[in-house]
């Protein structure tokens, strides 16, 4: 049997390529010329590698989902919650406006509106982002049995502050502040955290 001719390109940077393509452009403003000349391929060879337009999207979110989930747990992980979150809102204003990649969220700013046609796409990054409030509230249950937060603390509503807020960083890092400011942002949101 004869081997099949080898990928001429690198699956994870071509990747990369397009999830820029989308952060920047988001998901309805990226066209097809945009993802080929960003990932040097052409259609067919985009087609047969990632599937079309929405199928590229989805695994370029994917990507940018599982970093961020690695990234957040980590952050998380620190014993104390006032240095869990801490960590994880300082990270967060670094990583907006650190210039190595668009500004904000890619889940944010890349599908939060659209036409009906791409309502699955909108959907499948509102499944993402559900999942960051999903990981903050099983902290904040943690930092309850803990004793690091009163046994009363409505932690649900605590987790969607602080997505709240983390989306909030998005539009602001997008709308070009500063890293001065985004860490004052994430400082100032240490704030609602009961004693």
């Amino acid at each position: 049997m004869v081997a099949g001719r080898p990928r001429e390109f690198d699956y994870d940077k071509a990747l990369e390529q397009a999830m820029k393509v989308f952060w920047s452009k988001g998901y309805e403003g990226t066209s097809m010329p945009d993802l080929t000349d960003a990932m040097g391929m052409n259609r067919p060879s985009i087609y047969a590698a990632f599937g079309n337009k929405e199928e590229l999207f989805n695994k370029a979110l994917d990507k940018y989902h599982a970093e961020s989930m690695i990234f957040l747990r980590e952050r998380l992980a620190a014993r104390d919650v006032r240095e869990a979150i801490s960590g994880f809102f300082c990270g967060i204003a670094t990583s907006f406006s650190c210039g190595k990649s668009p500004k904000g969220c890619f889940a944010v700013m890349t599908a939060l509106v659209g036409s009906d046609e791409c309502e699955s796409v909108r959907k499948a990054a509102r499944e993402r982002r559900e999942d960051i409030l999903n990981v903050l509230h099983d902290r904040l249950k943690k930092a309850v049995k803990d004793g690091d937060l009163a046994k009363d603390t409505d932690t649900r509503c605590l987790a969607r502050f602080f997505v709240t807020v983390l989306q909030g960083m998005s539009v602001q890092s997008a709308s070009g502040a500063c890293d001065e400011d985004m860490h004052k942002i994430a400082m100032r949101a240490l704030d609602i955290l009961p004693e």
